[in-house]
Formats: C-alpha cells, structure tokens, sequence
C-alpha cells in the first residue's frame, strides 16, 4: 500500500510545474468582409482565367498572433490580452478574397486549393497592419503585385489606410483594423476590377 502512494507523491509536485498552454486571452480578433457573396451564388470561368490571391509576405513585427503597436521610431509593444485568431497574413488573404470576388465579379481562387494553368496572380506583401501610438492610428498598408497570365505583364501598387483607435485598447484595435482592412481590399478591387 505505502510502494503505490509513493509515485503519485513524488509526481504531485511536478503537477503543479507543467502547463499545457497558456492563459487564453481576453480577446481573440479576426476581420469580417464589409462586401461579401451572397450563399448560393454560382460563377464559371475557363481554366487560367481565374484570379488567384496570394497571402502576402510580412515582416516579422506582424507575423505574429499579436497585435503590434509601433510606440516611436525603433519600438515596437503588442495590445495586452487580445491576439488574433490567424496569423494577419492570412486574415488579410481571405478578406482581400471575398472583397474582390463581391465587388468585382471575378473568380477568386486560393492558391492552396488550386494549382492548374497560370492565372492572373495578386501577391504582395503587407507592409504595416497594427496600431500607431504615436498618431492614435490603426494603419493598414498592402504592397500588391498583379502578375498577368504566365508572369507576361506585371504591376505594383501601394495601398493604405487609417482609422483613429483611442484609447488603445482591445475592441477598439480591432474595429479600427477591421475598418481599415476593408478600405484597403475595396481599393484593391477597384484595382484589380
């Protein structure tokens, strides 16, 4: 009886050492399409005609599940208790996609769930997606390359927007970058229309 107890003893103090995940926060965001297709809605396009979006690239200050605040010049903070519910990469992706298909007309594909004939390709790089203490600004900018089919012609465009955050704080952030996501992708549709 004793020899049974002794290995629960001896593991109970490593019980309270280990933890399987972090505490979770108070805030997860995500960003929702202002512009969206109706559930239903049936488009045909021939093979290669499609356009296909790319994630964009991001700098590591926002290749996070944080969200960044640039405090001056050379700093960088992240909003306390809140992150993100995917990598901004990839949330900006799928908001740019839906954006474009709805204002557009056109046949948005994933690069993940295709990869036949060449397409026309936006990819780019989203430069800044965070907030800007210094101006109490939510800061939206995507670099986008429109690559016409087989790589023939290319095109690049900066696109940018602000929407005032104050205070800084949970809800706040991500209704501001949400708003300014949206200005962002309705941009690029226009663009790319």
């Amino acid at each position: 009886m004793r020899l049974s107890l002794l290995p629960r003893l001896l593991l109970a103090p490593l019980s309270a050492c280990i933890s399987f995940g972090g505490k979770a926060p108070d805030q997860l965001l995500s960003l929702t399409a202002e512009s969206s297709l109706p559930a239903g809605t049936v488009r045909n396009v021939a093979v290669g005609a499609g356009l296909v979006v790319a994630v964009p690239e991001t700098p590591r200050k926002i290749d996070t599940y944080r969200v960044a605040v640039q405090v001056d010049e050379t700093s960088i903070a992240y909003v306390a208790d809140t992150q993100w519910v995917d990598r901004p990469g990839r949330l900006f992706q799928r908001l740019l996609s839906e954006t474009i298909a709805a204002k557009t007309g056109r046949v948005v594909l994933n690069p993940d769930q295709f990869s036949g004939e060449p397409s026309t390709r936006l990819q780019g790089e989203l430069i800044d997606f965070g907030i800007d203490a210094r101006s109490s600004q939510a800061v939206v900018t995507y670099d986008a390359i429109l690559l016409g089919d087989n790589g023939a012609t290319m095109m690049k465009r900066r696109f940018s927007a602000t929407r005032p955050v104050s205070p800084i704080e949970p809800a706040r952030v991500g209704r501001a970058l949400n708003d300014a996501a949206n200005d962002v992708a309705a941009q690029v549709a226009v663009w790319v229309g």
